[in-house]
């Protein structure tokens, strides 16, 4: 199912900044890429790489950083068993959005409008858009600390500075789609590379580290409490900041920048297999760098003494010895080379987050409400409305102490994320319903069985603890040490938007159900035309 433009009506819209669109998925880039046939695996796996690189960034953004540092901090490595468990239900949702792309010629966004009325079609865009602008208040955070610690530029300047990188974006779209990739792949790289350097000089227990990659029942636990932190609650953040709901629309999308054979079923097989390849591979390193995270909380600080886990107070540490646990370290620390690599590493994520934000947020604008506007134009509205509540966060305590500054960007980052638990069903949800129509897939396409029953779990258990972790979210809008009253207030908030949640889920598994029928109906009714017509 491929919607296009005629060339007299391109023409027209290009005249305008903001103008209608029907086409394939980032027409731009779709189908642009030429992949070899005949060639050994390695060959092929190379020129399929780069779209799972672009995926992996989501799981490795600034967001992630303080959750999985005061995770290991507080728990050892109880809770490395959540990472990976988060990092396997990555991949298998990843699978399914790229064969989604592959398969049907359209993104997550198309494919979900198609079956669904107007109304919830722009209600589903407006949702995704928050949760791409919550993703990119951690960028501005990240990006802006980053430097701010790097070259001593002052907060609200840095938070101005990070508009900028509108100016790389336009750069980026002249050079190709295959170099972006290549450039995303590099900071990742850089990423890694930091934090292999930082836990192989700390000299962690691995025995124990890997023992923590088996989950037991302290791993989900209410107790200890520990600097405000559960097992339960550090858990839930982990899992919130790891998988986000704009990175299956992103995967839908960019998996069709490969130019393949649709009407040949091998090809397409092809395309499936090594994309899958591809994701699986870069997900595997966002597993790695989540994991170096929570081993740097383990091993690299002395036990407790990371009080600020705020990118600010991660950087500190970094730089003070007495806060770090071997000799090694420390030695290396004095020169400051630790903590000026952390800050180069936060400012790669914040870059990548960059690109990867733009292009979804032109993904869902096109497939759900059928509007496009360019790239740089795009990324400069949501990078503006994304610095407002920084700047308020940063002026409003601009005559505090630095710690108060500090706690209150942190506290706006970790705030930023709740939104991601609201809107993740809305995309899980129908891509799981998308991928298993035969409608929509054809016979050789819709999911087995057992990724059936992997997809409802990981659905079903993703959304029941994001669902229970919120009350204690939106407690934490209250500060450190919220009233009884405050809290009470914050779980009925909580109450209502569950209750909302649940209703609009109802109404978009409904949607989409009638919707899959219809055109299964249209469908038949065409193929009966062409056999009659014979």
């Amino acid at each position: 199912m491929v919607f296009s433009l005629s060339q007299n009506e391109s023409k027209t819209h290009k005249q305008h900044l903001i103008h209608y669109a029907n086409g394939p998925s980032l027409e731009e880039i779709n189908g642009t890429v030429e992949v070899p046939k005949g060639k050994g695996f390695w060959k092929t796996l190379f020129m399929y790489s780069g779209p799972g690189a672009l995926v992996a960034v989501g799981y490795m953004d600034p967001g992630n950083w303080s959750t999985s540092i005061t995770g290991g901090q507080n728990f050892s490595y109880l809770l490395m068993s959540v990472i990976l468990m988060s990092s396997l239900i990555a991949m298998l949702l990843q699978y399914m959005a790229a064969k989604l792309g592959i398969v049907s010629q359209m993104d997550l966004a198309q494919a979900t409008r198609a079956r669904t009325g107007k109304t919830l079609g722009i209600i589903l865009w407006i949702m995704t858009e928050l949760a791409i602008m919550a993703t990119d208040i951690a960028e501005v955070i990240g990006g802006a600390i980053a430097l701010y610690l790097l070259f001593n530029i002052p907060l609200v300047i840095a938070v101005f500075l990070t508009v900028l990188d509108v100016l790389l974006l336009l750069l980026l779209t002249k050079i190709g789609f295959r170099k972006i990739e290549a450039i995303v792949v590099c900071l990742i790289l850089v990423i890694l590379a930091v934090f292999i350097y930082q836990v192989a000089l700390s000299d962690p227990a691995w025995g124990e580290m890997f023992k923590g990659l088996v989950p037991t029942g302290k791993t989900f636990a209410s107790s200890p409490d520990i600097q405000g932190m559960t097992p339960i609650s550090g858990a839930l953040g982990i899992i919130g900041a790891t998988v986000m709901p704009h990175n299956l629309y992103l995967h839908s999308a960019i998996s069709q920048t490969r130019k393949i054979d649709h009407n040949d079923q091998e090809d397409v097989a092809r395309t499936v297999k090594f994309s899958t390849w591809d994701s699986n591979i870069q997900l595997s390193l966002a597993f790695v760098v989540n994991a170096l995270l929570l081993v740097m909380g383990v091993a690299v600080f002395k036990s407790g003494t990371v009080e600020d886990p705020s990118f600010f107070g991660l950087y500190t540490a970094l730089s003070d010895t007495s806060k770090l646990s071997n000799g090694v370290l420390i030695a290396v620390a004095k020169s400051g080379v630790l903590s000026t690599l952390f800050a180069v590493a936060l400012l790669a994520s914040g870059q990548n987050s960059t690109i990867t934000g733009t292009l979804t947020g032109q993904v869902i604008m096109e497939g759900f409400i059928h509007m496009k506007m360019p790239l740089w134009a795009r990324r400069l509205v949501t990078r503006l409305i994304s610095v407002i509540p920084v700047l308020i966060a940063v002026l409003s305590t601009s005559g505090q102490s630095e710690v108060r500054q500090h706690v209150a960007i942190n506290n706006l980052m970790n705030n930023s994320q709740v939104f991601l638990a609201f809107a993740l069903p809305f995309s899980m949800l129908p891509l799981l319903m998308l991928t298993n129509s035969k409608t929509e897939m054809g016979s050789r396409f819709k999911n087995s069985l057992w990724v059936n029953i992997l997809g409802w779990g990981s659905v079903i258990g993703l959304t029941y603890l994001n669902m229970i972790g919120l009350p204690g979210s939106i407690e934490a809008f209250y500060g450190d040490n919220p009233t009884a009253a405050q809290i009470s207030t914050a779980d009925n908030i909580a109450y209502v938007i569950i209750v909302l949640i649940i209703a609009l889920l109802i109404w978009t598994i409904t949607d989409l159900y009638r919707g899959d029928k219809r055109l299964a109906q249209k469908e038949a009714l065409e193929q009966e035309r062409n056999q009659g017509g014979q």
